[in-house]
């Protein structure tokens, strides 16, 4: 059996929004029900602007008085700034968490290793943190959110080995999963078109959030006519933002990448042939976990 790896994500953070307040503050902001949240259940959810687009993407997890989100590094102060605009009198406050490490676990049998069920989200606490299943993918593996200071050890009794951020990335693309701003873009990007209803993002049962009535809208009336799909590169990786072509005609637009696999925004009536961009060609490829129509 291969062993599981870890990596440390330095351009992962942890906002942590404390306060009796916590759950009714971003249970009207935010896509997913955060009244699932716990210290054993993780959820991945996004806050958007008021027209449904794309702002910030995170996961959330509960670890004693306090929500963590887990963020991008550098885009953290974006959102606590953003966040801050809603606080009005709710008994809450946005702390940064330098003091926290996010660590990526991979390969393997992820979830023996961590002590937990292979179910998205099943979370635990560890070493003073919490360790969890990718809430979005079981497959992307498992998470651990943990002290600085205790981290080695921590990942140490677990057996863990240490990995390479390239070798967890290429696993990421392949299973066409979206790293925030690397693959949407902000104030445009649309949910759906990011597989956020099949990866976990998106509670279409829980009251209002900002964005909620045009992401219900573009679910119930079908009007994704775009996804975000894997792409096999030959050639040389087209720059995020390159058009890719088909036949003289815009079949879409590329996103991050790494060697010989990357993700493209491709219109769905494209996806069923490769496109080119300068001297690479791209072709396209459908994750078990995506549902497309019919």
């Amino acid at each position: 059996m291969l062993q599981s790896k870890f990596v440390k994500l330095e351009d992962r953070g942890i906002l942590a929004v404390v306060g009796p307040d916590r759950r009714v503050f971003l249970q009207g902001l935010v896509s997913n029900d955060v009244e699932k949240v716990s210290g054993e259940r993780a959820c991945y959810a996004a806050l958007l602007t008021a027209q449904g687009k794309y702002l910030h993407d995170f996961i959330m997890t509960e670890h004693e008085d306090a929500i963590w989100l887990e963020v991008e590094m550098a885009r953290l102060a974006d959102l606590k700034r953003r966040l801050s605009i809603y606080r009005l009198r709710a008994k809450v406050t946005l702390d940064e968490r330098p003091d926290l490490a996010v660590i990526a676990v991979f390969g393997g049998a992820v979830a023996a290793a961590l002590g937990l069920p292979e179910e998205p989200g099943a979370g635990r606490s560890l070493a003073g943190g919490v360790a969890f299943i990718d809430p979005r993918l079981a497959a992307l593996g498992g998470r651990c959110v943990l002290p600085r200071n205790a981290a080695p050890q921590a990942l140490a009794e677990a057996g863990l080995a240490a990995g390479d951020f390239a070798e967890y990335d290429r696993l990421r693309l392949v299973l066409g999963v979206p790293d925030g701003s690397r693959d949407l873009v902000l104030d445009k990007s649309i949910l759906l078109e990011a597989g956020f209803d099949e990866l976990n993002g998106v509670d279409w049962q829980k009251g209002c959030y900002i964005g909620q009535e045009l992401t219900a809208r573009t679910k119930y009336r079908g009007l994704i006519k775009k996804r975000l799909f894997p792409v096999r590169i030959e050639g040389p990786a087209p720059a995020p933002g390159t058009i890719l072509m088909q036949g003289g005609r815009e079949a879409g637009e590329m996103r991050s990448s790494r060697d010989d696999i990357g993700l493209a925004l491709l219109r769905l009536d494209a996806a069923d042939q490769a496109s080119q961009a300068g001297d690479a060609c791209l072709a396209p490829i459908t994750p078990d976990w995506m549902r497309l129509p019919v």
